[in-house]
């Protein structure tokens, strides 16, 4: 676009602005998005953070450059992105066999960390580094700050690296020792990790405004930046100008479209998409929780009345396979609970249920939630304190309802009980999409086919589980990685993805499991068959998990061998020890975190650590990332010098007008190599015990 047309259209937006008496919005559009991805102006980022859960997709180009990221704001004070750069002036690579015509794709990874919230007089201020992960074209480092006065949204900030190349000011870490005076030259290998270059070299001070015009969804920018882009991977680019200017709309709650001039030359402009994890909600048609009705049974429990509670507990509670028992003065219940992610939902639905035909005598409910057949958590319940809290309490004589959370209670069975029988045997039908971003023989690799699965259980404790592929789609073909870095010694373990991939229908896995409750705070599963798509063989697996605990131990142990892709009901000779002790803990003063770290033996029989860190939203969305570092040098690991990721588990009733617990999850491995990789069981006690938690949903 030339120049003087997006000058015209910055000039028709300000004089729209001006002419708007009133805000046609109820708030105040909030901190938008940079080039870059993260809160800021356009090419400088600001102090300011996003509202905590806010995450974000971003899309901006100009002739040289494209920018993809995502934005994700984890806390408060913490912001994350991941960013995509596709330069537009160079090709992946010089071997065309290798990489085609594909442009040249930069993987990168942002945190910003505010110091201090903005007060009366003191500016919001934040530090942050752009690349931490990445070849480091735009690595950076900043100390920033913000102040708003009115509709003006001040920042002044200094930068070091690819914000600061112009070095418009003396670097003071400089004086202090002579190697803070130079930053290394060159690019670091895609995918590693380096702060040593932090704060070295040439520092630049940078700055600017944004303005709230009347007409509530515009905003302007203008900024004064450091760069001088003078050596850009993109080629040496003319800059005549250190000022920008952009202009931001926002067309609705969830979308923002901005255009910018930049370096006195070049046109920019792109969007974004937003959501947020903690506000995201849907509306459910549900069965109203039953009224409180109380019809009480005699001493024993009468068949008809029982088989109506039962049905109840299983439609309206949620409860699967219910079972009622009567013994003493206890009425036990017990039931999978497959409908509700908040528990003490699926307890209340229950405990009016119950309370409504109880036999007479009955002092205490006891309520067992079960997950694969292995009781979780008993909830116990003092029925005169329930009585009075379903009947309401007299204004000014509330009191707290006398119920708690117990180890499970599997009393003995006698003739006075009833249950539904659950399913044995179940199948499913579902698409599936595997994929992969960023790869040098294709930005974008994909595999879309269909599972069909079947599962059986043989006794309570047994289960038989299958399930077949079906190849629909996918451009694997592309992938021509031949060798992990080279001459490494590494297996290839993981690498022959393109020769799996290949065939039209095969077993994806094919496996019996034994799950069982040891008792107290004890689990543990035996398994052996097919165990994924590249591996079968057989392990077990025993966690130690105290209720509604913080924390929790598991130790699991394999033997596994590596399946044939020639034949996939076949083995090749590779066989390994794989295992791992792993510690999970929910840090009491984070919200809703959970930090996994486990040590042991990967698939290339390499040791090391994995750490792996997630936080829940308040929608149930739960975002992580993961590391795993192993006694394999970068060298001989190759590309990306060690395995990491990112992940999103999403709970399906946010799309789902019925209540589930199902969840999907979409995971993001930048490279795959052979080192650092784990077994990938479809069991996990952890997992499947996450009743046991009581802050879960």
């Amino acid at each position: 676009m030339k120049k003087r047309y997006l000058l015209s259209l910055l000039s028709f937006s300000v004089a729209c602005a001006c002419q708007v008496q009133a805000a046609s919005y109820p708030e105040p559009i909030g901190p938008s998005q940079s080039d870059f991805g993260g809160i800021g102006l356009m090419q400088v980022p600001t102090a300011r953070m996003a509202k905590e859960g806010e995450f974000s997709l971003n899309y901006r180009y100009n002739d040289q450059y494209r920018f993809y990221s995502t934005s994700l704001q984890l806390f408060p004070w913490l912001e994350t992105t991941i960013r995509y750069t596709d330069v537009r002036t160079r090709k992946y690579s010089p071997y065309e066999d290798f990489s085609g015509n594909q442009t040249y794709k930069d993987k990168a990874f942002d945190l910003k960390l505010r110091l201090w919230e903005e007060g009366f007089w003191l500016p919001e201020v934040s530090v942050g580094k752009r690349d931490i992960g990445g070849t480091g074209l735009f690595d950076s480092e900043y100390v920033v700050g913000t102040k708003a006065w009115g509709p003006f949204d001040f920042t002044l900030g200094v930068g070091w690296g690819y914000i600061g190349n112009s070095g418009n000011v003396t670097n003071p870490f400089c004086k202090a020792s002579e190697k803070y005076c130079y930053r290394s030259e060159g690019n670091r290998s895609a995918g590693s990790i380096s702060l040593g270059d932090s704060f070295k070299g040439p520092m630049a001070v940078f700055g600017g405004i944004e303005y709230q015009t009347p007409w509530q969804p515009l905003r302007l920018k203008m900024e004064y930046e450091g760069n001088d882009y003078q050596g850009d991977f993109a080629g040496k680019l003319e800059q005549r100008s250190k000022v920008n200017v952009g202009a931001i709309y926002r067309i609705t709650d969830w979308a923002d479209v901005n255009v910018s001039y930049e370096r006195g030359n070049t046109f920019m402009a792109g969007f974004t998409l937003r959501t947020n994890f903690n506000e995201l909600t849907q509306p459910h048609l549900d069965t109203p929780k039953k009224a409180y009705d109380p019809q009480p049974q005699g001493r024993f429990l009468d068949s008809t009345v029982t088989a109506s509670q039962l049905t109840d507990l299983k439609y309206n509670a949620g409860f699967e396979a219910p079972h009622i028992q009567l013994k003493g003065d206890t009425l036990y219940a017990s039931g999978e609970q497959t409908k509700y992610r908040d528990n003490q939902e699926a307890v209340e639905r229950a405990n009016v249920i119950l309370a409504n035909h109880l036999p007479s005598g009955v002092k205490t409910i006891e309520l067992t939630q079960q997950r694969h057949h292995m009781p979780q958590v008993t909830t116990k319940t003092d029925v005169a304190s329930l009585q009075r809290q379903l009947e309401g309490y007299p204004l000014g004589r509330e009191e707290t309802l006398q119920q708690q959370r117990i180890n499970p209670v599997a009393p003995e069975r006698t003739e006075q009980g009833y249950f539904i029988d659950g399913r044995r045997f179940d199948y499913s039908l579902s698409p599936v999409l595997n994929q992969s971003f960023g790869g040098p023989e294709s930005f974008y690799m994909y595999q879309i086919g269909v599972s069909a699965g079947a599962n059986l259980w043989v006794t309570d404790h047994l289960l038989l589980d299958g399930s077949l592929f079906f190849n629909v789609a996918n451009n694997y073909n592309k992938f021509n990685y031949t060798q992990s870095g080279g001459n490494s010694p590494l297996p290839r373990v993981r690498t022959q993805i393109r020769q799996y991939v290949e065939n039209d229908v095969y077993v994806n896995n094919l496996q019996a499991n034994y799950m069982h409750y040891l008792g107290g705070d004890f689990y543990g599963q035996v398994y052996g068959g097919y165990l994924e798509t590249m591996y079968g063989g057989a392990g077990g697996e025993l966690l130690y998990r105290p209720l509604d605990s913080s924390w929790a131990v598991g130790l699991d142990a394999n033997y596994v061998k590596q399946r044939d892709w020639d034949n996939m009901m076949k083995f090749t000779d590779y066989h390994a020890k794989v295992g791992n002790l792993t510690v999970y803990w929910q840090p009491t003063f984070m919200d809703q975190v959970l930090v996994k770290a486990s040590v042991g033996q990967y698939l290339a029989e390499d040791k090391g650590v994995t750490l792996d860190v997630s936080k829940q939203f308040d929608s149930g969305i739960r975002a992580g990332v993961y590391a795993t570092k192993t006694n394999v040098s970068s060298e001989d690991y190759g590309e990306g010098d060690f395995t990491k990721g990112f992940y999103v588990s999403v709970p399906m009733d946010l799309f789902s007008i019925r209540p589930t617990r199902s969840r999907a999850n979409i995971n993001w491995t930048p490279l795959t190599r052979d080192g650092g990789q784990q077994l990938g069981r479809k069991y996990e006690l952890y997992d499947m015990t996450t009743d046991r938690d009581r802050n879960f949903h």
